[in-house]
C-alpha cells in the first residue's frame, strides 16, 4: 500500500515586484525644456565676460580667440600709467562708508518701526517706497547745491551721503520686514532678566538679524561700487575719482586701448565677484528664509 507524501502548503502568490519605471518621455522633454534656455542664458551671460579676460591677459596686436600666452601688459599699465589703484581704493573707501552707514541707520530706523507704533507709520512707509521711482539724476542739481553749502563738493564724503541717502529707504524697509519677525517675546525674556532695551537688542535681536544685515549691507556695497553718476557729477579731481569715472576717462577722442579697458573691467568686476562668492549662503537665506529659524 502506498502513501502519499506531503506536500508542503504553498503561500499564496504575493504582490509581483514593480519594475522600476523608466523615464517618462515627457519628463526627458521637460528637462530639455529647463536645460536648453538655461544654456542659452549662461551663454548669452557669460561671452562677454570672456571677451573681457581675453582682451585683458593676451598681448597687444593678438587676434587670438584664446587668451595664450597670458600677458599682464594691460594690468600694468591700467595700475600704474592710468591710477587704477587709487581709483581702487576710493572704490573701497566710499563702499565700506555706505555700507557702514546704511546698515547703522536703516537697523535704528527699521527697529523703531517694527517696534513702536505711532501715528503716521504706515503713511512714511509708503513714502519711503515712493522715494524709489525717483531717478538719481533728478536729484542732482539739489544735492550738488546742498553739498556746495556744506563744502563736500570734490570730496569722498559727498558720495558716502549721496548713496547712503539713495539706499537708506530700501534697506530700513527690509530690516524693518527683519525685525517684525523676531518675536518680541525674547526680548521681553531679556527685559525680565536685567538687560536694558538697548542691551537686550544687541544680546537677543541683533544675532538673529544676520542674513538681513548680510543682504543689506552687500546691496548698499555693490551699489556704491557701480554708482557712476554720482562720482562724476560731485568730484573733479583725478586723485578722488572711483573705478566708474576712471573706466569711462579710459576712452579716448579718437581711439580706444581694448587691452586696458578690458583690463580696468577685471579689476573692477572682481571684488563684486568675491563679495557674492563669500556671502551668498547668507545673501539667500535674507532674501527668502527671513531672519528667524524655527
Amino acid at each position: 500500500m502506498s502513501t502519499a507524501t506531503p506536500t508542503r502548503p504553498t503561500a499564496p502568490p504575493g504582490p509581483a515586484r514593480p519594475r522600476p519605471a523608466r523615464p517618462n518621455r515627457a519628463v526627458r522633454v521637460g528637462r530639455w525644456q529647463i536645460y536648453v534656455p538655461l544654456a542659452l542664458y549662461l551663454l548669452f551671460t557669460l561671452v562677454p565676460f570672456y571677451w573681457m579676460v581675453v582682451f585683458a591677459v593676451r598681448p597687444r596686436g593678438s587676434t587670438s580667440l584664446l587668451p595664450w600666452p597670458i600677458s599682464t601688459e594691460n594690468f600694468e599699465t591700467v595700475w600704474n600709467g592710468l591710477g587704477f589703484g587709487v581709483f581702487f581704493a576710493n572704490s573701497l573707501k566710499v563702499g565700506l562708508a555706505s555700507l557702514v552707514a546704511t546698515t547703522v541707520v536703516a537697523l535704528a530706523g527699521g527697529y523703531a518701526l517694527a517696534r513702536y507704533s505711532f501715528r503716521g507709520r504706515t503713511l512714511f512707509l509708503v513714502a519711503m517706497l515712493c522715494t524709489q521711482f525717483i531717478p538719481g539724476a533728478m536729484m542732482l542739481i539739489p544735492l550738488f547745491e546742498v553739498f556746495r553749502t556744506l563744502d563736500l563738493v570734490n570730496s569722498l564724503w559727498s558720495l558716502v551721503v549721496a548713496e547712503t541717502v539713495f539706499q537708506l529707504p530700501l534697506s530700513l524697509i527690509l530690516l524693518s520686514g527683519f525685525i517684525r519677525n523676531v518675536p518680541v517675546e525674547l526680548e521681553e525674556a531679556a527685559w525680565v532678566d536685567g538687560c536694558s532695551r538697548l542691551r537686550g537688542f544687541l544680546v537677543v535681536v541683533l544675532p538673529m538679524l544676520r542674513p538681513g544685515l548680510v543682504a543689506v549691507g552687500s546691496f548698499a556695497f555693490i551699489n556704491s561700487w557701480n554708482n557712476f553718476l554720482f562720482a562724476l557729477m560731485f568730484v573733479s579731481e583725478q586723485d578722488k575719482y572711483t573705478i566708474p569715472v576712471g573706466l569711462a576717462f579710459t576712452l579716448g577722442e579718437f581711439s580706444v586701448d581694448f587691452g586696458a579697458l578690458a583690463a580696468g573691467g577685471v579689476v573692477a568686476a572682481v571684488p563684486v565677484v568675491l563679495v557674492f562668492a563669500i556671502i551668498q549662503r547668507y545673501l539667500v537665506q535674507g532674501l527668502s528664509a527671513g531672519a528667524v529659524k524655527g
